[in-house]
């Protein structure tokens, strides 16, 4: 068997966990590759990483929060490789709790006493000014892209720039917001081919369940249960009274129309918050559900709504609220 962790490298207890458990996964007479997280920002550090995924790696365990989650994620994309994450961030949402060792949470998942959570990642494709829109009417079939534009997000220079399809990954949501020059954008809104308005604002999210907890929630959308397929598509500061949050099917495709945006009102695309930037203006993303589920494995953690209720309800254990403990 085969393990690949990887810690946050800037976090000293991560670091002193990975030690640790790596000396547990040898002496148990298996093998593990150690990636520093900041090392992923990198083509060398990406590749290590994908060797040790073709090598055969079992399970991820990731030593960190939930930037570090994501990042594994992006890598890992849609191979089915599952993602064992113990906090030593912040939040830690996505994450086990560290309070009983990283040891015990892992020597738990290799016998088998964790929940495997499939959880709903994004296809994002982009058609930049110029280029073929595969995703258009009269289009032969809906675009398919290979196995390493959808193992993980890239950097735009890896996309291409002959005209080609752009395909990006995310586990928790696309940003298209407003440019550099601050000036609010139009875009049109549609959803599996139905269009549902004209809009100028600062953007739209498209965010999956796992997401709806981060930047689609604080632009105003539901909380959604890990399990939901579906997509959520949430305005951002629309300059209009009559504009809400919406929830799609999980076969749905959500369209962003960019091209009848004037160039001098540039967008911003970030796919879990890091940025793209492209030779060329966009004029259409198309957001859907990703062809397999990343998975998440849960180590004796609380529900969903024990979560939720602590992190944004600010309940504790007895289910008082802050004000009945004071």
């Amino acid at each position: 068997m085969h393990i690949l962790i990887v810690r946050n490298n800037s976090n000293s207890q991560a670091v002193d966990a990975s030690l640790l458990l790596a000396a547990y996964v040898s002496s148990q007479g298996m093998e593990c590759a150690l990636v520093n997280s900041s090392e992923l920002s990198d083509r060398d550090g990406r590749e290590r990483f994908d060797a040790a995924l073709a090598a055969g790696a079992s399970m991820a365990v990731v030593l960190g929060g939930d930037g570090t989650i994501l990042r594994t994620a992006h890598r890992i994309g849609t191979s089915g490789v599952p993602i064992l994450g113990i906090n030593f961030g912040h939040l830690g949402f996505l994450a086990n709790s560290s309070e009983e060792g990283a040891v015990a949470v892992v020597a738990a998942a290799l016998s088998g006493d964790v929940v495997a959570e499939r959880r709903t990642n994004l296809r994002i494709d982009v058609v930049c000014e110029g280029e073929s829109d595969p995703w258009a009417d009269g289009a032969d079939e809906e675009p398919v892209f290979d196995g390493r534009v959808e193992s993980g997000a890239r950097d735009a220079s890896d996309g291409s720039d002959d005209g080609g399809e752009r395909g990006f990954f995310a586990l928790n949501e696309l940003a298209v917001t407003r440019g550099a020059n601050g000036r609010v954008i139009d875009f049109g809104l549609s959803i599996s081919g139905a269009l549902i308005a004209e809009m100028r604002g600062d953007g739209l999210v498209v965010a999956t369940a796992t997401g709806s907890t981060a930047y689609a929630l604080s632009a105003g959308g539901p909380l959604v249960a890990p399990g939901f397929t579906g997509l959520v598509a949430v305005p951002l500061a629309p300059h209009t009274l009559h504009s809400r949050a919406i929830v799609t099917a999980g076969s749905d495709v959500v369209e962003m129309d960019l091209s009848k945006n004037a160039d001098a009102r540039e967008a911003t695309l970030f796919v879990d918050g890091e940025p793209l930037s492209f030779d060329r203006p966009v004029r259409r993303v198309y957001v859907s559900r990703g062809a397999a589920p990343t998975v998440l494995l849960r180590y004796r953690g609380e529900g969903f709504y024990e979560r939720v209720s602590k992190v944004f309800f600010e309940h504790d254990d007895a289910g008082r609220s802050p004000l009945a403990r004071s």
